[in-house]
Protein backbone atom coordinates (compact mmCIF):
# COMPACT_ATOMS: atom_id res chain seq x y z
CA UNK A 1 0.00 0.00 0.00
CA UNK A 2 1.35 3.78 -0.82
CA UNK A 3 1.79 5.82 2.13
CA UNK A 4 -1.35 8.65 2.25
CA UNK A 5 0.20 12.17 1.34
CA UNK A 6 -1.16 14.02 4.51
CA UNK A 7 -1.20 17.61 5.46
CA UNK A 8 -0.74 18.53 9.29
CA UNK A 9 -2.31 21.92 10.22
CA UNK A 10 -1.52 23.16 13.97
CA UNK A 11 0.10 25.76 15.90
CA UNK A 12 0.83 25.01 19.44
CA UNK A 13 3.00 22.51 21.90
CA UNK A 14 -0.52 20.64 22.05
CA UNK A 15 -0.16 19.17 18.19
CA UNK A 16 3.27 18.14 18.79
CA UNK A 17 2.87 14.74 19.90
CA UNK A 18 -0.23 14.30 17.24
CA UNK A 19 2.66 15.12 14.58
CA UNK A 20 5.37 12.95 16.28
CA UNK A 21 3.22 10.22 15.41
CA UNK A 22 2.15 10.82 12.25
CA UNK A 23 5.78 11.53 11.31
CA UNK A 24 6.35 8.11 12.19
CA UNK A 25 3.56 6.00 11.26
CA UNK A 26 4.22 3.65 8.48
CA UNK A 27 1.30 4.59 6.57
CA UNK A 28 1.79 8.35 6.57
CA UNK A 29 3.88 10.55 4.52
CA UNK A 30 3.81 14.00 5.78
CA UNK A 31 3.56 16.28 2.58
CA UNK A 32 3.38 19.59 4.45
CA UNK A 33 3.08 21.33 8.17
CA UNK A 34 1.28 23.98 8.02
CA UNK A 35 1.17 26.84 10.63
CA UNK A 36 0.82 30.38 11.67
CA UNK A 37 3.48 32.97 11.36
CA UNK A 38 6.36 33.92 13.85
CA UNK A 39 4.79 36.11 16.75
CA UNK A 40 6.74 38.40 19.13
CA UNK A 41 6.85 37.24 22.62
CA UNK A 42 8.51 37.86 26.19
CA UNK A 43 9.65 41.31 27.49
CA UNK A 44 12.20 41.78 23.71
CA UNK A 45 9.67 40.73 22.15
CA UNK A 46 11.57 38.64 20.12
CA UNK A 47 10.42 36.97 16.71
CA UNK A 48 9.77 33.50 17.78
CA UNK A 49 8.41 30.53 15.73
CA UNK A 50 5.48 28.23 16.81
CA UNK A 51 6.14 25.28 18.65
CA UNK A 52 5.05 23.13 15.71
CA UNK A 53 7.32 25.35 13.46
CA UNK A 54 9.86 24.49 15.60
CA UNK A 55 9.26 20.79 15.83
CA UNK A 56 9.33 20.84 12.03
CA UNK A 57 12.33 22.58 11.15
CA UNK A 58 14.06 20.17 13.82
CA UNK A 59 12.67 16.78 12.33
CA UNK A 60 13.20 18.19 8.54
CA UNK A 61 10.00 18.45 7.38
CA UNK A 62 8.10 20.42 4.66
CA UNK A 63 6.83 23.89 6.75
CA UNK A 64 4.92 26.75 5.78
CA UNK A 65 3.67 29.37 7.70
CA UNK A 66 0.58 31.81 6.65
CA UNK A 67 -1.28 34.50 8.29
CA UNK A 68 -4.48 33.22 6.46
CA UNK A 69 -4.33 29.93 5.08
CA UNK A 70 -7.88 31.00 2.78
CA UNK A 71 -5.88 33.98 0.52
CA UNK A 72 -2.54 31.98 0.51
CA UNK A 73 -2.96 31.43 -3.43
CA UNK A 74 0.75 30.26 -3.79
CA UNK A 75 0.11 27.34 -1.08
CA UNK A 76 -3.08 26.13 -2.51
CA UNK A 77 -1.74 26.18 -6.69
CA UNK A 78 1.09 23.95 -4.83
CA UNK A 79 -1.06 21.15 -2.90
CA UNK A 80 -3.97 20.86 -5.68
CA UNK A 81 -1.47 18.82 -7.68
CA UNK A 82 -0.11 17.12 -5.28
CA UNK A 83 -3.15 14.29 -4.93
CA UNK A 84 -3.65 14.63 -1.46
CA UNK A 85 -5.27 11.90 0.83
CA UNK A 86 -5.49 12.90 3.94
CA UNK A 87 -5.62 16.85 6.39
CA UNK A 88 -5.25 16.22 9.86
CA UNK A 89 -6.15 19.37 11.67
CA UNK A 90 -5.32 20.22 15.76
CA UNK A 91 -5.17 23.03 17.53
CA UNK A 92 -4.47 25.20 14.20
CA UNK A 93 -6.20 28.73 15.12
CA UNK A 94 -7.71 28.95 11.36
CA UNK A 95 -10.96 27.90 9.31
CA UNK A 96 -10.27 25.92 6.45
CA UNK A 97 -12.19 26.62 3.43
CA UNK A 98 -14.27 24.15 1.09
CA UNK A 99 -11.83 24.06 -1.68
CA UNK A 100 -9.21 22.46 1.24
CA UNK A 101 -12.13 20.18 2.95
CA UNK A 102 -12.89 18.97 -0.46
CA UNK A 103 -9.03 18.34 -1.30
CA UNK A 104 -8.24 15.37 0.32
CA UNK A 105 -9.06 12.28 -1.32
CA UNK A 106 -10.25 10.66 2.45
CA UNK A 107 -11.51 14.09 4.12
CA UNK A 108 -9.94 16.61 6.74
CA UNK A 109 -10.15 15.38 10.23
CA UNK A 110 -9.83 17.97 13.28
CA UNK A 111 -8.92 16.67 16.82
CA UNK A 112 -10.94 17.97 19.12
CA UNK A 113 -10.88 17.97 23.28
CA UNK A 114 -14.52 17.21 24.04
CA UNK A 115 -16.90 14.48 23.56
CA UNK A 116 -18.71 16.47 20.81
CA UNK A 117 -21.23 17.86 20.42
CA UNK A 118 -20.40 19.33 23.98
CA UNK A 119 -18.38 22.03 23.78
CA UNK A 120 -17.58 23.31 20.42
CA UNK A 121 -15.38 25.87 20.05
CA UNK A 122 -11.85 27.07 21.08
CA UNK A 123 -11.60 26.49 24.96
CA UNK A 124 -13.59 22.77 25.65
CA UNK A 125 -10.52 22.04 28.48
CA UNK A 126 -11.34 25.23 30.12
CA UNK A 127 -15.22 24.63 30.05
CA UNK A 128 -15.09 21.14 30.90
CA UNK A 129 -13.54 22.52 34.42
CA UNK A 130 -15.80 25.23 34.93
CA UNK A 131 -18.92 23.53 34.55
CA UNK A 132 -17.85 20.81 37.37
CA UNK A 133 -17.73 17.82 34.51
CA UNK A 134 -16.54 14.59 35.80
CA UNK A 135 -15.64 13.51 32.08
CA UNK A 136 -14.16 14.48 28.74
CA UNK A 137 -12.38 13.55 26.11
CA UNK A 138 -10.94 13.32 22.26
CA UNK A 139 -13.09 13.75 19.02
CA UNK A 140 -12.11 13.13 16.08
CA UNK A 141 -14.66 14.60 13.36
CA UNK A 142 -14.64 15.11 9.78
CA UNK A 143 -14.42 18.50 9.08
CA UNK A 144 -16.91 20.56 7.41
CA UNK A 145 -17.98 24.22 7.11
CA UNK A 146 -19.79 24.76 10.35
CA UNK A 147 -17.16 24.51 13.27
CA UNK A 148 -16.85 21.04 14.97
CA UNK A 149 -20.19 20.18 13.57
CA UNK A 150 -18.95 17.04 11.47
CA UNK A 151 -19.79 13.31 11.67
CA UNK A 152 -17.52 11.99 14.68
CA UNK A 153 -15.05 9.13 13.24
CA UNK A 154 -13.49 8.81 16.35
CA UNK A 155 -14.23 9.34 20.39
CA UNK A 156 -12.57 8.42 23.28
CA UNK A 157 -13.23 9.41 26.87
CA UNK A 158 -11.47 10.05 30.11
CA UNK A 159 -12.52 10.89 33.45
CA UNK A 160 -11.57 14.19 35.26
CA UNK A 161 -10.04 14.35 38.67
CA UNK A 162 -11.96 16.73 41.31
CA UNK A 163 -8.60 18.66 42.07
CA UNK A 164 -7.43 18.60 38.57
CA UNK A 165 -6.47 22.11 36.60
CA UNK A 166 -6.51 23.54 33.19
CA UNK A 167 -2.89 22.72 32.73
CA UNK A 168 -2.72 19.44 34.16
CA UNK A 169 -5.88 18.07 31.60
CA UNK A 170 -4.34 20.30 28.55
CA UNK A 171 -0.80 17.76 29.16
CA UNK A 172 -3.40 14.37 29.47
CA UNK A 173 -5.35 15.56 26.63
CA UNK A 174 -2.72 16.61 24.90
CA UNK A 175 -1.04 12.78 24.76
CA UNK A 176 -4.46 11.34 24.32
CA UNK A 177 -4.93 13.07 21.34
CA UNK A 178 -1.81 11.62 19.79
CA UNK A 179 -3.03 7.93 20.83
CA UNK A 180 -6.57 8.51 19.18
CA UNK A 181 -4.89 9.38 16.09
CA UNK A 182 -3.10 6.21 15.89
CA UNK A 183 -6.42 4.18 16.69
CA UNK A 184 -8.04 6.35 14.26
CA UNK A 185 -6.14 5.68 11.76
CA UNK A 186 -6.37 2.01 12.03
CA UNK A 187 -9.90 2.31 11.73
CA UNK A 188 -9.30 4.79 8.31
CA UNK A 189 -6.87 2.62 6.45
CA UNK A 190 -8.85 -0.71 6.92
CA UNK A 191 -12.31 1.26 5.79
CA UNK A 192 -13.88 0.15 9.43
CA UNK A 193 -15.10 3.69 10.09
CA UNK A 194 -18.13 4.16 11.57
CA UNK A 195 -19.15 7.85 11.32
CA UNK A 196 -22.14 9.34 13.28
CA UNK A 197 -24.20 12.49 13.00
CA UNK A 198 -23.90 14.79 16.02
CA UNK A 199 -27.02 15.21 17.64
CA UNK A 200 -27.55 19.29 17.47
CA UNK A 201 -30.00 18.87 20.58
CA UNK A 202 -26.54 18.76 22.82
CA UNK A 203 -24.45 21.26 20.88
CA UNK A 204 -23.10 23.42 23.15
CA UNK A 205 -20.01 25.89 22.79
CA UNK A 206 -17.04 26.80 24.78
CA UNK A 207 -16.05 30.58 22.89
CA UNK A 208 -12.57 31.83 23.03
CA UNK A 209 -11.67 33.00 27.02
CA UNK A 210 -10.33 36.66 27.58
CA UNK A 211 -8.16 37.47 30.48
CA UNK A 212 -10.71 39.78 32.38
CA UNK A 213 -12.81 36.07 32.17
CA UNK A 214 -10.60 35.24 35.18
CA UNK A 215 -12.32 37.96 37.62
CA UNK A 216 -13.71 36.37 40.52
CA UNK A 217 -17.45 37.90 41.78
CA UNK A 218 -17.27 36.12 45.45
CA UNK A 219 -20.08 37.73 46.25
CA UNK A 220 -22.61 36.36 43.92
CA UNK A 221 -20.58 33.01 43.46
CA UNK A 222 -20.43 29.70 44.84
CA UNK A 223 -18.01 28.08 46.19
CA UNK A 224 -18.07 25.65 43.81
CA UNK A 225 -18.09 27.94 41.18
CA UNK A 226 -15.13 29.88 42.37
CA UNK A 227 -12.95 26.66 43.00
CA UNK A 228 -14.06 25.32 39.33
CA UNK A 229 -12.76 28.46 38.14
CA UNK A 230 -9.36 28.82 39.54
CA UNK A 231 -8.64 25.34 39.02
CA UNK A 232 -10.35 25.64 35.23
CA UNK A 233 -8.10 28.80 34.47
CA UNK A 234 -5.10 27.61 36.07
CA UNK A 235 -2.79 28.11 33.92
CA UNK A 236 -4.31 30.65 31.46
CA UNK A 237 -5.82 32.96 31.51
CA UNK A 238 -5.65 32.59 35.28
CA UNK A 239 -8.05 33.88 38.47
CA UNK A 240 -8.07 36.56 39.93
CA UNK A 241 -9.73 39.62 42.41
CA UNK A 242 -8.50 42.66 43.93
CA UNK A 243 -6.18 43.46 47.14
CA UNK A 244 -6.64 47.03 48.08
CA UNK A 245 -6.67 48.09 44.52
CA UNK A 246 -3.99 45.72 42.96
CA UNK A 247 -4.05 42.68 41.06
CA UNK A 248 -3.98 39.27 43.31
CA UNK A 249 -3.95 36.29 41.14
CA UNK A 250 -5.06 33.42 43.28
CA UNK A 251 -3.38 30.24 42.78
CA UNK A 252 -5.11 27.74 45.12
CA UNK A 253 -7.92 28.02 47.24
CA UNK A 254 -8.83 25.83 49.64
CA UNK A 255 -13.26 25.48 51.14
CA UNK A 256 -13.48 25.67 55.29
CA UNK A 257 -15.38 23.48 57.18
CA UNK A 258 -18.43 24.45 58.29
CA UNK A 259 -17.05 23.34 62.47
CA UNK A 260 -14.07 25.47 61.58
CA UNK A 261 -16.14 28.23 63.20
CA UNK A 262 -15.44 31.18 60.99
CA UNK A 263 -17.95 33.45 60.06
CA UNK A 264 -17.92 36.14 56.55
CA UNK A 265 -20.70 37.47 54.83
CA UNK A 266 -20.29 36.95 50.71
CA UNK A 267 -18.18 39.17 49.29
CA UNK A 268 -16.51 40.25 52.79
CA UNK A 269 -12.66 39.05 53.47
CA UNK A 270 -11.02 38.80 56.98
CA UNK A 271 -7.78 37.42 58.25
CA UNK A 272 -7.58 34.74 61.27
CA UNK A 273 -4.84 32.74 62.52
CA UNK A 274 -2.66 34.64 59.59
CA UNK A 275 -4.44 33.19 56.66
CA UNK A 276 -6.64 35.13 54.55
CA UNK A 277 -10.23 34.30 54.06
CA UNK A 278 -13.09 35.44 51.61
CA UNK A 279 -16.86 34.77 51.83
CA UNK A 280 -18.63 33.32 49.02
CA UNK A 281 -22.55 32.78 48.41
CA UNK A 282 -23.00 29.52 50.68
CA UNK A 283 -19.43 29.34 52.51
CA UNK A 284 -16.02 30.72 53.05
CA UNK A 285 -12.70 30.16 50.91
CA UNK A 286 -8.97 30.19 52.30
CA UNK A 287 -7.31 31.90 49.31
CA UNK A 288 -4.02 29.93 50.13
CA UNK A 289 -1.32 30.17 47.14
CA UNK A 290 -1.11 33.35 45.88
CA UNK A 291 0.77 36.31 43.67
CA UNK A 292 0.08 39.75 44.12
CA UNK A 293 0.76 42.17 41.21
CA UNK A 294 4.48 43.19 40.68
CA UNK A 295 5.69 40.23 42.99
CA UNK A 296 6.59 36.42 43.53
CA UNK A 297 3.53 33.49 44.45
CA UNK A 298 3.44 33.23 47.66
CA UNK A 299 1.71 31.81 50.50
CA UNK A 300 -1.17 34.32 52.41
CA UNK A 301 0.48 33.73 55.75
CA UNK A 302 3.59 35.56 54.16
CA UNK A 303 1.93 37.81 51.71
CA UNK A 304 -0.27 39.04 55.03
CA UNK A 305 2.62 39.51 57.01
CA UNK A 306 4.38 41.98 54.93
CA UNK A 307 1.04 43.69 54.45
CA UNK A 308 0.74 46.63 57.07
CA UNK A 309 -2.83 48.76 56.44
CA UNK A 310 -6.17 47.06 56.62
CA UNK A 311 -6.48 44.40 53.86
CA UNK A 312 -9.82 44.55 51.22
CA UNK A 313 -10.45 41.93 48.94
CA UNK A 314 -12.91 43.06 45.73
Amino acid sequence: MNKLKTLFFGTPDFSIPTLDILIHHPSIEVVKVITMPDRSSGRGQKLTAPPIAQFATENGLPLHQTENINKDEVLFNELKNQKIDLIIVIAFAQFLSSRYLNLPKLGAFNIHTSLLPKYRGAAPIQYALLNGDTKTGVTIQKMVKEMDAGDIAFTEEIEISPDETGGQLYSRLKYLSALGINKFLESLIKNKINYIKQNESLVSFAPTLKKEDGKIDFKNSSVKVVMNKIRGLDPWPGSYCFLNGKRLKILQASAINNSAGISIKPGENSIQDGFLYVGCLDGILRLKEIQLEGKKKTLDTDLINGIREKIVIE
